[in-house]
């Protein structure tokens, strides 16, 4: 293992500590606890307040989404960890601004517990919660047990959309119906070239050889549906942007926003050639994209490997998803 840090098990703590001493006009952490994190303006009166968490590893998923037009907080685990459900009420309160909060999150075992627990604490103190699970991993369970599947880097759009939501001083509900409408309309799959050391294990997670590749892997190093040869750039498009469109509600004349996502140690013009062959394709269909988003937006400390991400949009979720926004991770003007 070579890694630039210290302890392995001050890994995730000194991560945040770095984040914040570098970011505090934007970031604050509630307490003394570094693993809860709220915006610095936290919390906004008058508004309803998204709160998001899941394990370390994972930059800028998932505290680099808190941020104007995005979540309000996070609470943050160990590498690959859930944080507890205390740290996720404990951020709930923190950014509780009397509209309710919207639990925002992945679809993994620890986390929706915890959530539901904190969900459950936050009632106790008349705060509402909603909770919205984000599950757009195609390659996690088939069609028809979209209730089954992960949530991997299409959790930046659901930020986005109900980010830009909130913003607007919508009510709770309405928050949750355009996210909700948002993610019906998303999905998103990727392949993995290499494994990644979690700090505190020392070694990697998996093995995979030096000529191949798993495709549909999750962030974590779950097991994909396929172990291949290693594929060329435009085969690796083929079989990501046909699978997504199979899947989904997509079809000729439609408009959808693309993220072609890095998993850590991929570089980006690796990434664009992806690209180039995903636009062709959906060009082919008659799918016209309105805004390519390519770069690391949820990666798995060093892995190799990339994934694609479609969203089909409507005028509602278009004017939302160019809405501007801004945190230490991600920024976006006025599209």
């Amino acid at each position: 293992m070579k890694k630039i840090m210290n302890r392995p098990d001050r890994f995730a703590n000194e991560t945040l500590e770095g984040i914040l001493r570098a970011h505090p006009r934007d970031l604050k952490a509630v307490g003394d606890d570094l693993r809860e994190i709220v915006r610095a303006n936290a919390p906004q009166q008058g508004k309803v307040a998204i709160a998001t968490g899941g394990g370390s590893g994972h930059l800028p998923v998932f505290l680099g989404y808190v941020g104007e037009g995005l979540a309000d907080g996070v609470a943050v685990g160990d590498v690959f960890n859930s944080p507890s459900a205390q740290q996720m009420y404990n951020v709930t309160r923190a950014i509780d601004g009397g509209k309710g909060v919207l639990y925002l999150y992945g679809n993994y075992g620890g986390d929706v517990m915890n959530f539901d627990m904190a969900a459950e604490l936050a009632s106790m103190d008349d705060i509402r919660v909603e909770s919205i699970r984000v599950a757009d991993d195609v390659a996690s369970s088939p069609k028809g047990e979209e209730d089954k599947r992960r949530g991997v880097a299409g959790l930046f759009f659901a930020y986005k959309i109900a980010g830009a939501k909130a913003e607007t001083g919508a009510e709770l509900d309405e928050v949750v119906v355009v996210t909700n409408r948002a993610l019906a309309n998303l999905r998103s799959m990727g392949v993995a070239l290499s494994p990644c050391i979690i700090p505190q294990v020392g070694k990697p997670g998996f093995t995979i050889g030096d000529d191949e590749m798993e495709i549909g892997m999750g962030i974590h190093g779950e097991p994909g549906i396929d172990r291949t040869k290693l594929q060329t750039a435009d085969q690796i498009a083929e079989t990501l942007t046909r699978t997504i469109l199979e899947d989904g509600p997509y079809e000729s004349g439609d408009e959808v926003a693309v993220l072609v996502n890095g998993l850590g140690a991929t570089p980006q013009e690796e990434l664009y050639i992806v690209y180039r062959k995903v636009d062709e394709i959906l060009k082919e269909k008659g799918i016209n994209v309105y805004h390519t988003y390519v770069g690391e937006f949820a990666t798995s400390m060093e892995m190799a490997g990339m994934s694609l991400s479609i969203l089909k949009l409507d005028d509602e979720l278009k004017a939302l998803l160019s809405a501007p926004a801004y945190s230490p991770f991600f920024s976006q003007p006025q599209l």
